[in-house]
């Protein structure tokens, strides 16, 4: 993270700023202005997940069923105007790592309980924006010293399942990988073209088009791998090549499909339970069968023996990435390490709490050759932080939902304004961010 300790000019924080605000799922969430000298305003909303896991740190909310259902934030607004904003109005001279810490200390809990992950996160991600904007550069640049940029592959979920979308798939989401193309914007066209053909195809195979919460189509099939099949078919009618231009990851949310701590899996819409070996071995056959290059959430969070398992197994042939298993958590991460349970980690920053916890899993794991994957939630919002989180980071990959819905587009269409802005020094990294 860039310094800014010492400069000349540093700035102030003068006002906070918090409101509620309405995401993508039609619930309440937090918004954040901080504002720094001369009025310089940065702005950070917060996201909130269907399929969260455990060891996430912890969303304040009112539960107060008079409002929004008991899902306000109220009481979140109100510790940061009574706690929070007080410690921070009239600071100088701190950077992004000294204001977290101070937000950390202010908290005082290990999961962000006390004052709530969400509205931690929002002050510093705005305050990131803001110090940005005070000295004239896009985040992305603000989050690195490096001079070239890698634009990260996107992975956009074209059919949504299981938490997202009932009454669809077992499986929670089946991504779309536009790899080989020269360029993000590129990438993005062939995302856009297979959306479309998927919908014809939907449509003229008499399934329901409706859609789930991350855009992607919510068809009612009978077997998992008719999503598999569909999505091969779009991409061929679309004029693309399964397994050379195009790719597929898989995001199973093992953990929602499971009640007894992994022991079994139930699929319902094929009627079977499975064991953790007959899930790696049902991998194992659609891998062969597909162009899957990527699977996350494999398993059921905290099962460390079967994921490395899982890892062992597959983990030669495509990227194994663990969300719920790691949380956006350096000591996580660190015990998925020294497992080698995964091969890669989902990056979400509401799963820890600050940008530079952040930061920190994305270091952690590169250290380790570990991939990393910028990601959304379910329930979004107009923000597109984690855009520049992308780029400013080199991470490679990114998943922001399908290439529809506005609270989706928003994170693509920031990427590809990045994109022109670099220039020659825009990189895409295509299939070496997998392999």
């Amino acid at each position: 993270m860039t310094n800014y300790t010492g400069m000349n000019n540093s700035p102030k924080i003068t006002k906070i700023t918090a409101r509620e605000i309405i995401d993508s799922r039609s619930k309440p969430t937090l918004e954040v202005d901080v504002t720094l000298d001369d009025s310089v305003l940065g702005r950070a909303s917060v996201p909130s997940g269907a399929s969260t896991g455990k060891k996430e740190a912890k969303e304040l909310r009112d539960h107060d069923p008079k409002r929004y259902n008991g899902l306000g934030t109220l009481s979140a607004i109100s510790k940061i105007d009574s706690i929070i904003a007080p410690e921070l109005i009239g600071r100088q001279n701190i950077d992004q790592n000294q204001l977290d810490d101070i937000l950390i200390d202010l908290d005082g809990t290990k999961d962000k309980s006390n004052l709530g992950a969400n509205g931690i996160l929002a002050i510093s991600l705005a305050f990131a924006h803001a110090t940005a904007k005070f000295k004239g550069t896009p985040l992305y640049r603000d989050l690195t010293a490096e001079t070239d940029y890698q634009l990260p592959v996107p992975m956009f979920n074209l059919i949504n399942g299981g938490r997202h979308a009932l009454n669809s798939t077992d499986i929670q989401e089946f991504m779309l990988i536009p790899a080989r193309f020269e360029s993000f914007s590129q990438s993005v066209r062939a995302g856009v073209e297979i959306y479309h053909s998927l919908h014809e195809l939907i449509i003229r195979g008499g399934h329901h088009s409706a859609v789930g919460d991350e855009g992607g189509f919510a068809p009612t099939l009978d077997r998992n791998q008719a999503a598999l099949t569909l999505l091969v078919q779009a991409i061929y009618n679309a004029g693309y090549s399964p397994g050379k231009d195009c790719f597929i990851a898989l995001d199973v949310a093992a953990s929602e499909l499971t009640s007894d701590a992994g022991i079994t899996y139930h699929l319902k819409s094929e009627n079977e339970t499975l064991t953790a070996s007959d899930m790696i071995n049902l991998y194992r056959s659609w891998i062969k069968d597909y162009p899957i290059i990527s699977i996350e959430d494999g398993l059921v969070e905290d099962d460390w023996d079967n994921w490395t398992k899982l890892t062992e197994h597959l983990g030669n042939q495509i990227q194994i990435v663990g969300d719920d298993l790691f949380t956006t958590n350096v000591v996580n991460i660190e015990n998925g390490i020294n497992y080698k349970a995964a091969n890669a980690v989902l990056i979400k920053p509401n799963q820890v709490g600050t940008l530079t916890e952040t930061i920190q899993a994305i270091q952690i794991s590169k250290q380790a050759g570990w991939r990393n994957v910028i990601s959304h939630r379910s329930g979004e919002t107009e923000d597109t932080t984690i855009a520049d989180l992308a780029v400013g980071t080199s991470a490679g990959q990114i998943k922001a939902g399908a290439p529809a819905r506005s609270e989706r587009t928003a994170k693509y269409n920031r990427l590809i304004r990045i994109e022109q802005e670099l220039g020659s020094k825009a990189i895409f990294p295509g299939l070496d961010a997998y392999f």
